[in-house]
């Protein structure tokens, strides 16, 4: 029985490799990869879902640095810390609500991308290189608005580029870095200005509990609902997104 598989092994193998070599050449156009057909209006579709799915892997990237996502969630963290509220409200609200915020303000731009680079993209009208070109320059446009000077400086002068005339010109290389800094320094200072009142009240309780001698007393236990309190007597959250979108 060895004998005979030891015979059939070699005999299987070779049929395979022949019946492989025997078909049409034809049928793949890439070497290893099957694009289902050889009609180049189909093969055009297949590679456009492929850079699709690229897009899409990249997509959280796009999203975190190159909208307003990044200032409203760190916004958003900072109001949690300083009401000192541990988890609540918890991490998926924070996220779902700066996820709806970040749709609501970029809406204006998506909807220039949309009608400036994907339809006629789609429709065949422009090539990818014009299609890239016409939907960079609305993100451009929104990342230069909110980007200082001196934080694209940095990266411009670092990579030995040129001063840029309008905002075609500037590289997504330089801006995307420069534009998050900028949006980082934004959310601190917003941050900063969130934590003073509710600082006040921890100061103030602490003094008070240490002047009435219980110091084993956590302040924290006591301020946190005066911090709420305070939070919700002043319509906390109204004012917090209210200020969120008049700063872009």
């Amino acid at each position: 029985m060895i004998r005979k598989l030891a015979i059939l092994v070699p005999l299987l193998s070779l049929g395979i490799f022949s019946t492989a070599y025997a078909a049409d050449p034809t049928q793949t156009i890439l070497p290893g990869i099957d694009l289902g057909s050889n009609d180049p209006d189909k093969v055009s579709n297949t590679l456009r879902i492929i850079l699709l799915i690229t897009i899409l892997s990249i997509a959280p990237a796009i999203l975190i640095l190159m909208t307003s996502f990044t200032r409203i969630i760190v916004v958003l963290g900072f109001v949690r810390n300083a009401l000192g509220t541990q988890q609540m409200p918890p991490n998926q609200v924070l996220i779902g609500l700066s996820l709806f915020m970040t749709f609501f303000i970029m809406g204006p731009t998506f909807s220039q991308i949309n009608n400036e680079a994907l339809q006629p993209f789609m429709a065949g009208k422009m090539t990818q290189q014009e299609a890239y070109e016409a939907g960079s320059t609305p993100l451009k446009e929104f990342m230069a608005k909110h980007t200082r000077e001196k934080d694209l400086a940095l990266f411009m002068n670092y990579a030995g580029m040129d001063q840029p005339k309008t905002v075609k010109d500037i590289p997504l290389t330089a801006l995307v870095p420069a534009y998050a800094i900028s949006e980082l320094k934004t959310a601190f200072q917003m941050g900063f200005i969130i934590f003073i009142p509710f600082l006040v009240i921890d100061m103030i309780v602490s003094s008070i509990l240490m002047s009435m001698g219980m110091m084993m007393l956590p302040p924290v236990m006591i301020s946190l609902p005066f911090k709420i309190l305070l939070f919700i007597l002043v319509d906390g959250w109204h004012l917090i997104f209210q200020s969120l979108l008049t700063s872009f």
